[in-house]
């Protein structure tokens, strides 16, 4: 072989003769991101010294691989069948060929190409273990929501039977639904609602509706509006005349409340939460005790007696307890003391859903116990419902959330009681509210006796 030949057999990489590229074929395997050499190129290749025959390489059998060089003939290639990673994954670039030398295992190409794989393989093992750990997060949320809807004690039997069709209030509109929130007077240190009631629900006569708050949540549950009923509103219990509102749950429980208070307002009552006094002190005392503010220096008739001075005051479960307790020596009276419930309420809540309660998991844990310990719900109530309460409302907050007292009229002394005087011309607009979903309109619009920061 002459030395042009011997330079003619390096420049195509040993193939032999007719396996050399022509320039259309070279410029067709050439990939687009390839910068194509130019003169200026081709003048600084020096022309190779000449160097010894090498060896005849092999004619390629592999059909993916006419010319036997490059990725295909590398450590790991195809040749390996227990290398399956090694072929390339469809639409892949096109690894070049080197235009000059001989093909070696181990090109800057090849391991390119390789790392690109590697890298894949790891991505798709990273996406699988993720979303194993995202089924394990649901699974787990599923099971708590399970452990703690379960709980919840339910009331059978709370809701009112045989009443006229004309006293049906008609179904909550659109998606909003309205609770009844009662808080039992049970007159006994036993404790009558939750997981650990030892009492009743209910007993002829023995138990007191001392708290009734109807709370609005709207269909966007965005938001939620939580209306007081003074417990000695002069009202008309069916089957028993004019009587105060909470004598309605003494004399028949839950059912004859929910009557009593439908055929009041015209607004479907859908659920019932009751909680007692019991119940009130452990949840107070499970959140760590609460932080309420006195507006000014009033008479605590409750308890240890003396005064609540003006100020913040941290108060534990029994604290609060007198603290909502109080309905003597008070300027507004039953007003007063239904703003008193709700500035507990309101502090419990906003405590409850803290970053310092959701973020520790053991505060949390030992807070939804206690919850779900002492409150008792209508077995209309079900675990799907809880869960999709608790979805449907996770970012609402205690600053989204309105209390207030219904329209009230006055005050009078009737049948030797001391009774509230519901505005009836006032109230309306509020269960019409209530029924049409449009508490934020009427919010808007209307004069309304707001809890507001400063509280007797």
């Amino acid at each position: 072989m002459s030395d042009d030949d011997g330079i003619a057999a390096r420049r195509t990489g040993g193939r032999g003769e007719g396996v050399a590229d022509t320039a259309e074929e070279t410029t067709a395997r050439r990939p687009s991101w390839a910068k194509e050499a130019g003169p200026a190129d081709e003048e600084q290749q020096p022309e190779p010294a000449d160097q010894p025959e090498p060896a005849a390489l092999p004619e390629p059998t592999d059909p993916r691989n006419p010319g036997g060089t490059g990725a295909l003939d590398a450590p790991g290639g195809p040749d390996r069948p227990d290398d399956p990673g090694a072929f390339d994954a469809p639409g892949d670039p096109e690894v070049p060929d080197e235009p000059d030398g001989p093909d070696a295992p181990g090109t800057a190409p090849d391991r390119s190409a390789r790392r690109r794989r590697r890298t894949r393989r790891v991505l798709y093992a990273a996406l699988a273990l993720l979303c194993a750990g995202v089924l394990l997060v649901v699974g787990g949320g599923y099971l708590a929501f399970e452990h703690y809807t379960g709980r919840v004690s339910r009331i059978p039997n709370a809701f009112p039977t045989n009443v006229p069709a004309a006293a049906q209030p008609a179904p909550s509109k659109g998606g909003s639904e309205n609770f009844l929130l009662v808080g039992v007077d049970a007159r006994s240190d036993l404790p009558t609602t939750g997981k650990d009631a030892k009492a009743p629900e209910w007993k002829p006569g023995a138990q007191r509706s001392d708290t009734m708050m109807l709370l609005h949540i709207p269909a966007d549950h965005k938001q939620a509006y939580v209306v007081s009923l003074p417990r000695d509103s002069w009202v008309n219990v069916p089957g028993h005349g004019k009587a105060k509102l909470n004598a309605a749950f003494s004399w028949g429980g839950p059912p004859l409340l929910i009557d009593t208070v439908q055929r009041l307002t015209k607004v479907k009552i859908d659920h019932l939460a009751v909680i007692d006094w019991s119940g009130f002190k452990k949840l107070t005392d499970a959140v760590g005790g609460v932080d309420i503010t006195v507006d000014k220096t009033v008479s605590r008739r409750n308890g240890p007696g003396g005064v609540w001075t003006a100020g913040t005051h941290h108060m534990d479960g029994d604290d609060a307890l007198d603290y909502v307790r109080e309905r003597y020596g008070l300027p507004n009276g039953d007003l007063d003391r239904t703003h008193r419930q709700q500035n507990f309420l309101r502090a419990v809540l906003s405590k409850m859903l803290s970053g310092g309660t959701l973020a520790n998991p053991l505060k949390l844990k030992h807070t939804l116990d206690q919850f779900t310990d002492v409150v008792s719900v209508d077995d209309k109530l079900s675990n799907g419902d809880l869960r999709d309460l608790v979805w449907n409302m996770r970012g609402v907050r205690s600053s989204d959330m309105v209390f207030m007292n219904a329209p009230v009229a006055g005050f009078d002394t009737i049948q030797k009681q001391s009774v509230v005087l519901l505005d009836d011309n006032g109230s309306s607009a509020l269960w019409e509210a209530l029924r049409n979903d449009t508490m934020k309109h009427y919010i808007a619009t209307n004069t309304v006796d707001k809890l507001g920061k400063n509280v007797s």
